[in-house]
């Protein structure tokens, strides 16, 4: 299946380089338009309807995330490309979107487009709304798009009681009960929640503190969290734990 894309890019170094990039990799994508902003991409994804747009963010006068705002239900999918904007790759993975990063590995590419593929098939195209929301968050919650069989669910932050590496994958456990398994590591959600009260007690499982119920001492002790679950703490990460729940260590 062919994929009809746009570059959108400020600098023509990177337009042609990732042009170049795609050519040599990618034979199933055929690049429309090479496009210097936000006002250019507009006027080239109303002309030519892509399926993908390659996506830089720093652009001056309107960064990449502008154009959501000329295109509130887009029907084309989005890898976005970026150099160095830590907090708007953070929005992207709540997101469950695809991003690179500049220079652009060829391997890393392929994945994205497979990605692509895969969800033409599959799942519906990313939730947009979410991502804009998620570049604006502020206090201790945020919400995240998860991939499962079905599709995306999306959960706030403050509902995600603990999530547990099993293997390749994590599974995530609700206060409401439920349990999802998602084929994501969990490093891929410590760094995702670390800065909304996320803290991974050991090695394979990350723990929301505002659920934690109790601590109980010991060699690195147990927390017992509000389903009953115990989680054991990793004699490493006792201190920096106790101090997390303000406690006092006796």
């Amino acid at each position: 299946m062919m994929i009809r894309a746009v570059i959108v890019d400020d600098e023509e170094k990177g337009r042609l380089t990732l042009k170049n990039v795609i050519e040599k990799n990618c034979p199933n994508i055929q690049i429309l338009d090479l496009c210097d902003s936000v006002l250019a991409a507009t006027e080239s994804i109303e002309k030519h309807n892509p399926d993908l747009v390659f996506l830089d963010i720093e652009m001056p006068f309107q960064n990449g995330f502008s154009l959501f705002e000329k295109f509130k239900n887009p029907t084309f999918d989005v890898i976005f490309i970026t150099a160095y904007d830590h907090y708007a790759i953070k929005a992207i993975k709540y997101s469950a979107m695809d991003y690179l990063l500049k220079p652009v590995d060829a391997d890393e590419l392929k994945a994205a487009v497979a990605k692509i593929k895969q969800k033409k098939t599959s799942l519906q195209l990313p939730d947009f709304e979410l991502l804009l929301s998620n570049l604006k968050l502020k206090g201790n919650s945020a919400k995240i798009a998860v991939p499962t069989f079905e599709g995306l669910q999306m959960i706030n932050s403050t509902d995600i009681i603990k999530c547990t590496a099993n293997e390749s994958y994590t599974e995530i456990v609700l206060t409401s009960g439920k349990k999802i398994m998602v084929s994501r590591i969990l490093k891929e959600y410590e760094d995702l929640l670390s800065d909304f009260n996320f803290f991974r007690v050991h090695n394979s499982c990350l723990i929301n503190l505002a659920h934690v119920a109790k601590y109980i001492k010991g060699d690195g002790g147990y927390v017992v969290m509000i389903d009953g679950e115990s989680v054991e703490v990793s004699r490493r990460k006792k201190n920096e734990l106790l101090n997390k729940l303000a406690l006092i260590q006796i």
